[in-house]
């Protein structure tokens, strides 16, 4: 017995005197586990913070879950993976709104004043105020739209703002921020919202993707390129005559390295969702995947409320490495969140909203995910 504890200390003080094996595995914890583990020593606590491992670990976003409101809802019951934090105790002041979040990060406004917070390490950096003048933090409150960029790769981060200079809604003056630099500097290029038709307050809800902030404001998909600063367009996904399109989409966003967006088709009596992907050279779109709403059916039918006000809608569109099981879309059906599986065609109840949230709608801009990320910024 003395012998096999002796070897098993052994054993252990291998592993821990060799980096690159505990790295190995402690790359494979919860990151809950390795915060506990920094507290082991102070080689320990060295390595779980050093960029090396926190960008190992990072390599691979996993969402396991979302915030809606003052709300966070796991993903996955059986293993919920809770965020590191109370509701909103990882921020100093409870008194805020989540405007964005991108690859780990959450773009925050409180009282006129914008924030990037990190909400898995509790730590968060102050966006200083626009250029414009004294005023101008409260003119963006108002007139204005911001957006955040973040690879996960990446040391550092920018903001894109809008600031309507006309006061009427018809240009949008773009100030792009670095993290790097800590400074705003105007961009050559501005949008022209009689360029862009349709509702020019959508420019308040941004995906950031390949490089580039995605808007829909109307019929078309507007995008600034941060690496060129060039405006793009380009149309949404093409309907034939019997299916026009009267409204905006039910989502957009990113996951996984993907661009989707999801719409509603109704055919014969018959209704459906498209899930488009956009190609990565923005050629044009794909249905990556088409939902039934008849599967769905009989959830409506075990759910409590009544009253005029939106009965579905999608609030997130999630996909993973191992995408033939991972890929799923959480969706609201009147007082209830479910997960729906793409390929398997299962759905799990995962959430019950209070009543105060199912009888209105909510608005997947109003939603933001969770991912957990170390890397400092």
């Amino acid at each position: 017995m003395v012998n096999k504890l002796r070897v098993t200390h052994e054993s252990g003080a291998i592993v821990g005197s060799n980096d690159d094996l505990l790295t190995e595995i402690l790359r494979r914890l919860p990151f809950t586990s390795v915060f506990r583990f920094k507290s082991v020593s102070k080689h320990w606590h060295s390595l779980l913070s050093h960029r090396s491992f926190t960008l190992l670990y990072d390599n691979v976003p996993v969402s396991p879950g979302l915030f809606l409101h003052d709300l966070y809802i796991p993903f996955d019951l059986k293993n919920p993976s809770p965020p590191p934090f109370r509701t909103r105790d990882f921020y100093p002041n409870r008194d805020f709104g989540i405007m964005q979040s991108c690859n780990g990060l959450l773009l925050c406004c409180s009282r006129r004043k914008y924030y990037v917070v990190n909400p898995t390490t509790k730590k968060f950096a102050i966006i200083p105020s626009v250029i414009g003048g004294s005023d101008a933090r409260r003119t963006i409150g108002f007139e204005g739209f911001m957006g955040l960029a973040y690879h996960r790769a990446d040391l550092h981060y920018k903001v894109v703002c809008l600031r309507d200079v006309s006061r009427y809604g018809r240009l949008f003056q773009i100030q792009i921020y670095s993290s790097n630099t800590g400074k705003w500097r105007i961009s050559k290029q501005s949008i022209r919202a009689s360029d862009y038709p349709g509702d020019s307050t959508l420019f308040c809800f941004v995906v950031y993707w390949n490089g580039a902030m995605h808007w829909i404001p109307g019929v078309d998909l507007v995008y600034f390129k941060l690496d060129q600063e060039k405006l793009k367009m380009m149309s949404l996904p093409e309907r034939d005559l019997s299916s026009p399109r009267d409204e905006a989409p039910l989502y957009f966003g990113e996951s996984g390295g993907h661009l989707h967006l999801v719409e509603s088709i109704s055919r014969k009596h018959r209704s459906r969702l498209n899930v488009y992907e956009m190609l990565s050279d923005y050629s044009g779109w794909v249905i990556k995947y088409q939902v039934e709403l008849d599967e769905l059916r009989p959830l409506y039918n075990n759910s409590r409320g009544v009253g005029n006000y939106r009965l579905f809608e999608v609030f997130d569109v999630v996909r993973g490495e191992d995408e033939e099981e991972s890929a799923f879309m959480v969706v609201k059906i009147q007082d209830k969140i479910i997960r729906y599986n793409f390929v398997n065609k299962s759905y799990e109840h995962i959430f019950d909203l209070p009543s105060h949230l199912c009888n209105q709608g909510i608005g997947y801009n109003n939603v933001h995910r969770y991912i957990p990320m170390l890397s400092s910024f």
